[in-house]
């Protein structure tokens, strides 16, 4: 399946972006979803992953409250809403997708992944 991520942009502390995961090429409705960022110079990390059903729903303790991932599988697409944003949400966000009804924290478990959505936030 192919991922398309958008929605990045600059934006103030305390305010909120909506990032979209666009799926082409296969139905998203039998994969699970995740979202992952990655600042300049660390690590990926795991930020938020959803069921293809949406009963199973995990988050990063760092964004536990302030995001919320959801799906729509109609429009074969991902969302990521992030509220209440901190500069240290500073990051390339990147969409994956993994077939089948389980959902992973770790970014070896995803298959498909997008190419990236920047999100800076400014203090």
């Amino acid at each position: 399946v192919q991922l398309q991520a958008s929605g990045g942009g600059l934006v103030q502390a305390g305010g909120s972006l909506r990032l979209s995961c666009a799926a082409s090429g296969r139905t998203l409705s039998s994969y699970g979803m995740g979202w992952f960022r990655q600042a300049p110079g660390k690590e990926r990390e795991f930020v938020a992953a959803i069921s293809w059903s949406a009963v199973s729903i995990k988050y990063a303790d760092s964004v536990k409250g302030r995001f919320t991932i959801s799906r729509d599988n109609a429009k074969n697409t991902a969302y990521l809403q992030m509220n209440s944003l901190k500069p240290e949400d500073t990051a390339v966000y990147l969409c994956a997708a993994r077939y089948g009804g389980s959902i992973f924290t770790y970014s070896s478990a995803y298959a498909d992944w997008g190419q990236g959505t920047l999100v800076t936030v400014s203090s």
